[in-house]
């Protein structure tokens, strides 16, 4: 390749994006790492969609005064899948983050969402960052893989970076997506009755444990083997998570999800999320689904964290990009 390691960075930090759009700049960069495919999402474009029930325990209620707290079974639909923007790539991939995204059915016929990974923290805390890192992850054209050097240098750059590389580095291939826990990295700010707020974050825990694979094993079992165990296990039995938040402490950032709270910070469980089987009713056809996690309620605000906010936009580009639809 010609030119030195220095060299090459700065051609891959100074290629122009096809739009000064911070939203598209995103999908153009994502696009980059694992090319465009129509139809699908511009991440976590493989997975699978299935129907579910949450239940609330009593003190969610003491939390926040949102509907799906109140009491009583509610509708969700749970869409599991991998962090890939291939629909392709294979389930065995180690380092492909996990995906669990959840939307509540409300009284009101209004609806909210939730959205968790496996990884711990975010690899960035501004959306420049975001657009820097997906750039240094654009495959080398000789080697068809990330450039080390331009991943490197990122690091290097940005320090905060290292808890999500580092679980990433570590990562194993689950044994089901049933079997994973998920953390909704952001903060939100839950609301009660009275008007007494806190800031917290999501844990999705799996009530069966938390279970892994070697590389070896997971190749055996296929390139779609985790999409084949949820048809295998909701096909005998539904399956449960137990969905609770942490609490912030004073001091604790609530706008950077590159930051982990201590271990000791109360947790609470707001309910128990019931995984019934594959859905069919949506998503079928040209059907469009999105999982925002901006969409809040009444009783949950967002935080000022500029990595969830920015979401939304990236995902509205998305969505218009695969389907047409211009607001979702």
């Amino acid at each position: 390749m010609v030119g030195g390691p220095d060299a090459r960075l700065a051609d891959r930090y100074a290629r122009p994006i096809a739009t000064d759009d911070l939203a598209d700049q995103a999908i153009e960069a994502i696009e980059a790492i694992a090319g465009r495919h129509p139809g699908h999402r511009a991440v976590h474009a493989k997975g699978t969609l299935c129907a579910a029930t949450f239940t609330a325990t009593p003190e969610a209620a003491l939390l926040s005064r949102a509907a799906h707290f109140a009491g009583g079974d509610v509708r969700a639909h749970v869409r599991f899948s991998n962090g890939s923007g291939n629909p392709s790539a294979p389930d065995y991939e180690p380092r492909e983050g996990r995906g669990i995204a959840t939307k509540f059915y409300l009284p009101d016929d209004s609806t909210t969402d939730v959205v968790g990974i496996t990884l711990p923290a975010f690899f960035v805390n501004t959306v420049e960052g975001f657009l820097e890192f997906t750039r240094a992850r654009r495959p080398d054209p000789e080697t068809g893989e990330p450039d080390p050097d331009a991943i490197g240098k990122f690091i290097g750059d940005h320090p905060e970076a290292l808890t999500a590389a580092g679980a990433v580095l570590t990562a194993t291939p689950p044994e089901s997506y049933l079997r994973c826990a998920y953390n909704a990295l952001h903060a939100y700010r839950f609301v009660d009755g009275d008007g007494t707020s806190r800031y917290v974050r999501y844990r999705f825990e799996p009530e069966e444990g938390e279970a892994s694979l070697t590389e070896e094993e997971a190749k055996e079992r296929g390139p779609d083997y985790l999409q084949r165990d949820l048809a295998d296990r909701l096909g005998r039995a539904p399956a449960a998570f137990t969905l609770s938040v942490q609490i912030a402490e004073d001091g604790d950032p609530t706008d950077d999800p590159t930051v982990v709270w201590p271990d000791e910070r109360r947790r609470v469980e707001l309910g128990r999320l019931e995984v019934t089987g594959l859905a069919d009713d949506r998503e079928q056809g040209d059907d469009v689904l999105v999982f925002d996690p901006t969409r809040v309620t009444d009783g949950i605000e967002l935080s000022d964290d500029p990595i969830v906010r920015f979401r939304s936009d990236a995902y509205a580009a998305s969505v218009l990009r695969r389907s047409g639809v211009a607001r979702h």
